[in-house]
């Protein structure tokens, strides 16, 4: 078993740290925030506007669903190497490779209306930001206190979401009638190496930039460990299992709901995206209530009761609202109610770690693994299902998905779990 550098600040300084903050990480959030808005400027239009440039949803499906498994493996890799390189070296690589592929894409891509251009540069642009975004959750992970683990995940959280894609979407909204579809990715490209670049300048915390494991772990050693864990240690396979049905229906529903709150509801571009971040403006708050509800309530209780039964019933209602009313106003509560049930799956973040306390980065890699493959997930069930059950019976899938997750989350018992009231 290889010895680790983890370490545990040993009090709460300052009043960032007593809201959950790691005070020396506190411009890694700032970053982060930035970096998902840049992010999440697309997720709104870049379905339908692919389509605009005569791809069948079959193809901009198969786009998604590249990029999604390169989420998945860059997630992956994201804690096993953080362990061996350090989290600043990861985070660094994937800004790198996200800001090189996004203009591959523009330049290439979309400037020459090449589908194999736009799957290529597109789907490798996918490694980029789970590198970035969970290289710094291995960071937190190392700087936070246990007794604010759950709330440090919930501003993770809330910096993740309130860009991609809350902020992200009213970026878009406000800049396409302005500068344009085309020239509002390029603004995306700006806002993330902005946001790469204070995280990368205003974090000195030293620890992200050392190793976390012993000198003799090598990077493939330290990625396949990552995955035997899963049994090793199954209870961190289901806790990647529900990170993966956590998502895949929102990066599901970024496919099939621009076209069926614009044809089939008659939502206008601009009300879509106010939904959109209605939703998540929902789940940035209610992100971090649940961390700190998760840190009195229970981690697994949280998990399984308020993100995956919640979600169930959200899921259903985010459908036949609009459906059968057609009012804007309850379709904006309804998606509200989607976000807010979203974070219950939050401390599932500060939990995995706690079910191999001795390979935390190794259990966040499996973790990331199923935050990528979510990615992936939720468009490839849209290809696979949409010609036969429709939206409709998408929506069915992806709310029993999240019944499933709530009671493989039921079984994710920390052996700590009695003694630390988690």
């Amino acid at each position: 078993m290889p010895s680790t550098k983890y370490e545990r600040t040993p009090k709460l300084d300052s009043a960032l740290d007593r809201i959950g903050i790691p005070s020396t990480l506190a411009w890694g959030f700032v970053g982060l925030l930035l970096f998902m808005i840049g992010d999440g400027v697309e997720s709104g239009y870049l379905a339908p506007y692919l389509v605009s440039r005569g791809l069948a949803l079959d193809a901009v499906a198969t786009i998604s669903t590249f990029y999604g498994a390169m989420a998945a493996l860059a997630g992956w890799f994201s804690g096993a190497l953080s362990d061996v390189w350090g989290p600043r070296r990861v985070i660094t690589l994937g800004l790198f490779i996200w800001i090189i592929f996004q203009i591959s894409f523009l330049a290439i891509g979309l400037s020459h209306g090449s589908y194999v251009a736009m799957l290529m540069t597109y789907g490798l642009r996918g490694l980029g930001y789970p590198l970035f975004a969970f290289g710094f959750l291995v960071w937190i992970t190392v700087a936070a206190p246990k007794s604010r683990l759950a709330s440090a995940m919930g501003w993770f959280w809330f910096a993740f979401t309130g860009g991609l894609p809350t902020l992200g979407s009213q970026v878009a909204r406000l800049a396409i009638p302005r500068i344009g579809e085309y020239k509002t990715f390029w603004l995306a490209a700006l806002l993330v190496l902005i946001g790469g670049i204070i995280l990368l300048v205003g974090v000195k915390d030293k620890r992200g930039a050392t190793r976390l494991v012993a000198n003799e772990e090598k990077p493939i050693a330290a990625v396949l460990r990552s995955v035997s864990l899963a049994w090793r240690k199954p209870k961190t396979g289901i806790a990647c299992m529900v990170r993966v049905i956590n998502t895949a229906p929102e990066f599901g529903f970024f496919v099939i709901l621009p076209g069926f709150f614009g044809d089939t509801i008659g939502f206008s571009q601009a009300q879509f995206l106010t939904l959109l971040s209605a939703i998540f403006l929902s789940n940035i708050f209610w992100n971090l209530l649940f961390g700190f509800i998760g840190d009195r309530f229970g981690w697994r209780k949280t998990i399984a009761l308020c993100g995956g039964l919640g979600c169930t019933v959200s899921t259903l209602v985010l459908y036949y609202v609009p459906l059968t009313t057609h009012d804007y106003n309850l379709t904006l509560l309804a998606g509200m109610f989607y976000g807010a049930t979203l974070a219950g799956y939050v401390p599932l973040s500060a939990l995995t770690p706690m079910l191999a306390p001795e390979h935390r980065g190794e259990a966040l890699s499996l973790l990331s693994l199923g935050a990528g493959a979510a990615m992936l997930v939720g468009p490839g069930l849209v290809r696979l299902f949409h010609h036969s059950v429709g939206v409709g019976g998408l929506m069915w899938i992806f709310a029993m998905l999240y019944l499933l997750s709530a009671c493989l989350a039921w079984t994710l018992t920390d052996p700590n779990e009695t003694k630390a009231g988690i």
